[in-house]
């Protein structure tokens, strides 16, 4: 007879990455290596004199813009009484403490009491910092040593980057499921049975897939853009449809289908079940439906912003619900047996844990603790 105060193995909780026995239960353990740039929030969100909590694997990090246009990235917790900052207000350029208002600069010292010190001089104390910049429209923070932020970038993608950019959108999704899952389901083209409303990919083939130590990379013979209303906006005469490349490229994931319609993921891992995913879907064009013509670069924004809301968040929110779904299902099953038929997701999954593995193996115990407890 069950009892809750004496559980069995199926009302555990799922392993840790330590206690976990195979690649998959590790890769559901695995965080992901924090020296590397992640977009936490659209630029756009945080305007002058606001502050905002981005959380990167349990690490509360408070995001503030100065009056004068500049965003910093402070560590979330006032030395003082232990608030966090993000609950307190922007004054100028500086990030005042709700409680007390003890105020710190963008570098992370503090500047001044607003209260009596009762005769005791400013105590020297600077929070910890993190390096953040813009791109793509979306704020990015490097959460792990800053001596690395200047060696690594973000991707660069230079459809986004010349001066005359490709036409394009970001949507973002949080889902509760852990960043492996995100991973694993958007370099799967054999889930088009969930998609078959929509009919971005059907009757996917795996045609070629390889590794290293820093990505997977992979083909499928496909027929994209096979939707009720999209088939209509793609020129075939032109962009080669019948295939596409998907690469995860560790913490990053693309795909390129004929060298015309690209997208990148971008993931922010919050904690262990929870995800935000950052889409960013960039096009040469689109075609005119009936007329042989591609549309200008105007149009393809026009036709792209109004595709947003009636094709590509519902059919992105499919995926959230299968993930979701997923989650749940680990968690009660997470001891059953590994069944995975295509050869590419166990690659995924063991990149991810060889990843968190070097990072833990750099790091040590002590040091990951002191940065997920902030």
């Amino acid at each position: 007879m069950r009892n809750a105060l004496h559980p069995t193995r199926e009302t555990l909780p799922p392993p840790t990455f330590e206690d976990a026995r195979n690649t998959r239960q590790k890769a559901r353990a695995s965080g992901l290596d924090p020296e590397r740039w992640y977009a936490v929030e659209y630029d756009q969100a945080i305007k002058k004199g606001e502050v905002r909590e981005i959380v990167f694997w349990n690490l509360s990090i408070a995001v503030f813009r100065g009056e004068d246009g500049v965003l910093g990235a402070v560590q979330n917790r006032c030395p003082h009484r232990h608030l966090k900052l993000s609950h307190g207000a922007v004054d100028k350029c500086q990030l005042r403490c709700a409680y007390h208002g003890w105020s710190f600069d963008r570098d992370g010292w503090l500047t001044d009491y607003s209260h009596d010190s009762f005769g005791k001089s400013l105590i020297k104390h600077q929070l910890r910092t993190y390096p953040i910049q813009v791109l793509y429209g979306l704020i990015w923070i490097f959460p792990g040593d800053a001596e690395q932020a200047e060696t690594l970038r973000p991707p660069q993608i230079p459809e986004l980057l010349r001066d005359d950019p490709w036409a394009g959108f970001t949507v973002d999704y949080t889902w509760k499921t852990h960043h492996s899952m995100v991973i694993d389901n958007i370099c799967d083209f054999a889930h088009a049975f969930l998609h078959r409303k929509y009919q971005p990919f059907v009757d996917a083939k795996l045609t070629h897939y390889e590794a290293d130590d820093d990505r997977v990379y992979l083909t499928y013979d496909t027929y994209m853009a096979e939707g009720k209303f999209s088939k209509y906006f793609v020129n075939r005469q032109r962009v080669n449809t019948r295939s596409i490349e998907i690469c995860y490229e560790y913490p990053y994931q693309w795909s390129n289908t004929g060298d015309s319609i690209k997208h990148y993921c971008f993931l922010l891992p919050i904690d262990e079940r929870t995800t935000r995913v950052f889409f960013v879907f960039y096009f040469d064009s689109v075609k005119i439906p009936l007329i042989a013509m591609n549309a200008p670069k105007w149009l393809t924004q026009m036709v792209l912003n109004a595709s947003v809301p009636l094709l590509f968040k519902p059919l992105l929110a499919e995926d959230g619900v299968a993930l979701e779904a997923e989650q749940i299902g680990y968690d009660a099953h997470w001891d059953a047996p590994p069944i995975e038929l295509n050869p590419v997701v166990p690659l995924l999954q063991k990149l991810t844990v060889q990843k968190w593995q070097d990072f833990l193996d750099r790091s040590g115990p002590v040091r990951v603790a002191r940065r997920q407890a902030g």
